[in-house]
């Protein structure tokens, strides 16, 4: 089953979410700022996409600039962090099977289906 971890106030996202409509596969949609990913669950995905924990942090966050910028983190820090605060998780991630991309550009989904 395809996922899509989906912000619907991001345009980046829901341009996302339109590639996985058309494309008329069957997928499930997790708005994660409601429905939060475990440290556990942000583990698999980062595993899934291939880098680092801190690739997946948007470093622009006023959350992320306040209290974590210029830290030195672990990855368990990096992963706790986005747990707690969910804005912190880049957006949308699209997952198929045990493979993933972040949709930024949203032409990488495509390229996962």
């Amino acid at each position: 089953m395809i996922k899509i971890y989906h912000n619907p106030r991001c345009s980046k996202s829901r341009e996302g979410l339109a590639i996985l409509e058309k494309s008329g596969k069957d997928f499930e949609v997790v708005k994660y700022l409601e429905d939060v990913p475990s440290k556990e669950e942000l583990k698999t995905l980062i595993s899934y996409l291939g880098i680092a924990p801190m690739d997946l942090v948007r470093k622009n966050e006023a959350i992320w600039k306040e209290s974590f910028k210029g830290k030195n983190l672990t990855d368990d820090e990096v992963i706790t962090a986005m747990a707690d605060n969910p804005k912190l998780i880049e957006r949308p991630i699209v997952v198929n099977g045990k493979k993933a991309v972040v949709g930024r550009p949203p032409e990488n989904i495509s390229k996962l289906l």
